[in-house]
């Protein structure tokens, strides 16, 4: 298994065509958030996605908690992906199912502690898979991820390992660590914003770094091991 890669924060279509350039999976476009950086308004995510490399999925990320917000969050930007930073009500999750059925949506997840698990029965049916951050909602309900912050990859791992999709790593990743974090959670996937950046701009360096970095543990063993067949089947999450 290869282990996808997706750049958050993207900010120019330079930035993106370094990022696809360098094997990135996913883009991911950080709309108006109550924490986090990178932020871009609306139509400058419209335009990016519009421009952006071929074969790399478009992510956005969004604050919008009901069914209908984020649907039409998804119209104004022509995403092909979009990523819920908050615990939203399942019940929207399914909703936004319904409403944006070509799209692929991914719920975030931050892991605060073990009560994590908890979460993957209740929107594993509505979405296409999970990405696991950083933040701490239950303390600062604004405190939804891009906090550069790691959290328990133990609880991480025992949510692959539960999860029937796809589950992305996020949170305090750079090239230091995420050979570690691979080895740990195997996730399908891994993000970040920080670990790749000087100054709030892409770093080329950081990049090719962090990017060896993930090839370097692919070819470890622990790559070898085979997905859970439930997970297999959406293993083309993006």
């Amino acid at each position: 298994m290869r282990t996808r890669i997706k750049i958050c924060g993207i900010g120019s279509a330079e930035e993106a065509a370094m990022a696809a350039g360098a094997g990135a999976a996913a883009l991911g476009y950080v709309s108006h958030m109550p924490s986090g950086r990178g932020t871009l308004p609306d139509p400058a995510i419209a335009t990016l996605v519009r421009t952006a490399p071929r074969g790399c999925a478009t992510v956005l990320l969004t604050a919008e908690t009901s069914a209908a917000a984020i649907s039409a969050h998804i119209r104004r930007t022509g995403a092909s992906t979009v990523q819920v930073v908050a615990h939203i009500d399942p019940a929207e999750a399914a909703r936004l199912a319904t409403l944006e059925p070509a799209v692929r949506r991914v719920q975030a997840i931050h892991v605060e502690g073990e009560d994590a698990l908890d979460l993957i029965a209740p929107y594993a049916p509505h979405i296409d898979a999970f990405l696991l951050d950083s933040g701490r909602p239950s303390r600062d309900p604004n405190d939804l991820g891009g906090t550069g912050r790691t959290h328990d990859w133990a609880v991480s791992a025992r949510f692959v390992a539960a999860s029937p999709r796809p589950v992305w790593l996020a949170g305090g990743l750079d090239a230091a660590n995420v050979g570690r974090a691979i080895a740990r959670v195997r996730p399908h996937g891994v993000d970040l914003y920080s670990g790749v950046r000087t100054g709030g701009a892409l770093d080329a360096a950081k990049l090719a770094a962090f990017v060896a970095a993930v090839a370097g543990a692919d070819r470890g063993p622990v790559r070898a091991a085979v997905p859970s067949r439930r997970a297999a089947r959406t293993l083309a999450a993006y």
